[in-house]
């Protein structure tokens, strides 16, 4: 298992670490950086301090109880469905593409796509924001049209890798692939 250091879109340090399973078995993860102390407290500090205003010229504690009530919940949504920690990438080759992101809570979300469904996997570029980014996604096959594709599935939306990292991911990616489609000729 090894792990490298990248910068996201954003600047912001990122790992990917890959692990070969199997010749047809890779897991590709992604690490964001953790929640920064500094950044918490800040917010918070921020919001008891206007509440502590409010409470100063309308005299009334409520405002406080409200701040303190409103800064938890809204941290508490915040690691639950905002904040994910990492983004892992399982592709099985005879089997499917297994995507997992886990939340800053413990919460995790997966989806599982067939190989069977999996056209390619392809660097996609857009334009954001007067800049250029890359991003990795999953062309699925369109049952109807062979050669058509039905819909594009992004990876790694919320780390947000630079082009240096998704081209480690995307040949791993293509390898498994590449055995997948010559392993039904050789048979």
């Amino acid at each position: 298992m090894e792990e490298r250091r990248y910068r996201s879109a954003s600047g912001a340090p990122i790992a990917l670490r890959c692990r070969q399973h199997s010749a047809s078995c890779r897991e590709l993860v992604v690490r964001c950086p953790r929640l920064q102390l500094r950044s918490l407290s800040a917010v918070t500090s921020a919001v008891w301090l206007a509440a502590y205003g409010l409470f100063v010229l309308s005299e009334n504690s409520v405002v406080l109880s409200a701040a303190i009530f409103i800064t938890l919940i809204g941290l508490i949504i915040y690691l639950h469905f905002v904040k994910i920690d990492q983004e892992s990438l399982l592709v099985i080759g005879s089997l499917g593409i297994q995507v997992t992101s886990s939340y800053a809570s413990g919460k995790e979300s997966t989806t599982f796509i067939e190989m069977g469904q999996v056209k390619d996997v392809v660097i996609n570029e857009a334009i954001h924001m007067q800049k250029v980014i890359y991003y990795l996604c999953i062309l699925l096959q369109d049952p109807g049209d062979p050669q058509g594709i039905s819909e594009v599935v992004p990876l790694f939306q919320s780390s947000k890798p630079r082009l240096d990292c998704l081209i480690e991911v995307y040949k791993s990616c293509q390898e498994i692939l590449e055995q997948r489609k010559t392993a039904p000729q050789s048979s």
